[in-house]
Order: C-alpha cells, then sequence, then structure tokens
C-alpha cells in the first residue's frame, strides 16, 4: 500500500437533493469523502461541495473506493440530529455489491466484531475478544459459479464492516484492493455502492429515501 497514489476522479458528487437542512449527494468511487493527511489528499467530496454548499457539515463517510448515498448537514442542527439517527441506528443503509463466487445461501447474516488491524492499517480485522459488534445482513439478488450480485444492509456502521465481513464469508467483494486476492482484486474498482439511505428529515420528522443505481 505503500506506492499507492491519490488520483481522484474528474466527476463531482452527483446532487440527489438540496434543501435547508440537508444535502443529498452520490459519491464517486475513488473519491475521499473528507480530506486525507496531507496537501495531495486535500480534494475530497466535502471540499467539492463546499463552493456552492458554505455551510456543509460531515455527518458520515463512505470509504474512498465506495460510491454512492451521502448525506450532509448544512445547518448545525441538521448535523447533530442526522448524526444521532446514525449512532443510533434508525437510518437504514442498502449497498450492492459483486462478490466473487457463488454465495449461499441466499439470505443470512455475519455477526463477527470487528477491530482496527493496527500494524497493517486501515485494514480491519475480526476480533472476538476486543472488537466491536458489527452485523450485516445479506440478499442474494443473482449468482453464478464465478460471480453473487447481493444487496447488504448493515446494522452497524463499523469501518470496512461490509469489506471484512464477506472477505470472512469467504467471498470478498470484486476489487478490493484490502481485502481481496489474485483474480477477485484485478477488477477496475472496489464493486460496492452504496445504493439507497432512509432517514428522517431533521426538520419536519418525515421519513425519506434517497437512492442511486449501482454504475456498475
Amino acid at each position: 500500500m505503500t506506492d499507492f497514489t491519490y488520483t481522484p476522479p474528474v466527476e463531482a458528487p452527483e446532487i440527489l437533493h438540496a434543501d435547508h437542512e440537508i444535502l443529498v449527494v452520490g459519491k464517486p468511487s475513488g473519491l475521499l469523502s473528507v480530506p486525507g493527511k496531507g496537501e495531495h489528499k486535500a480534494d475530497c467530496a466535502i471540499e467539492r461541495l463546499r463552493g456552492a454548499f458554505p455551510t456543509i457539515l460531515l455527518v458520515h463517510r463512505l470509504d474512498q473506493d465506495t460510491s454512492g448515498v451521502m448525506v450532509f448537514g448544512l445547518t448545525p442542527h441538521a448535523q447533530r440530529n442526522l448524526s444521532k439517527q446514525f449512532e443510533d441506528r434508525k437510518t437504514k443503509k442498502t449497498y450492492v455489491a459483486r462478490l466473487a463466487g457463488r454465495l449461499e445461501p441466499k439470505t443470512g447474516t455475519v455477526d463477527l466484531p470487528l477491530i482496527v488491524d493496527w500494524p497493517n492499517r486501515p485494514r480491519q480485522k475480526v476480533d472476538h475478544e476486543t472488537g466491536k459488534p458489527a452485523q450485516t445482513d445479506w440478499r442474494v439478488m443473482r449468482a453464478s459459479d464465478e460471480e453473487t450480485r447481493v444487496r447488504l444492509f448493515p446494522l452497524t456502521g463499523r469501518s470496512h464492516q461490509l469489506r471484512v465481513h464477506m472477505a470472512e464469508l469467504g467471498h470478498p467483494i470484486l476489487g478490493d484492493p484490502l481485502y481481496a486476492t489474485g483474480a477477485a482484486a484485478d477488477h477496475p474498482r472496489l464493486m460496492l455502492h452504496a445504493e439507497s439511505l432512509r432517514l428522517r428529515h431533521p426538520d419536519s420528522g418525515v421519513h425519506l429515501t434517497f437512492s442511486q443505481p449501482a454504475p456498475f
């Protein structure tokens, strides 16, 4: 990972919704959610959006390699409200992924605690002693012997949760530079997309669902 060069995509985040409290976008794969360490990692989703939305505030993140739906607050109230919804697991997130091999059965749950793998950061690992609880539901959309297209429903929000959980099942997400090996790693991007996000509007309290189709 030491020879990694950050080359963010040219495409800007797609504006899916904007009002007086919240901004919802579709983040492209390869773009950091927030600035990384060093000037060369300053280009990111929140900075690209700040020009049009100067009061933008971070609520949650997507991994650099993951594409899909992200919500930002546009007021401190919205940021607090949305952050608490994520913390209390009141939001509902749905992801689409392409996995190596045939995942069986058609539905299931992974319940494996996760913790950062310090010597190999940013990798995460399963640790039954000190790991934080992490659960992911899955539902197979279609499968062949070579590949499975699946919807993933994280019940918790641990770092790299979906990526580690699928790799632990023996079906890593295709194109994953950290958890896939061999042919499974040899894809133009990580085949993981945040397809939809359901939340309560911080002002009206109305349930809203925002979606963006997977680009793969």
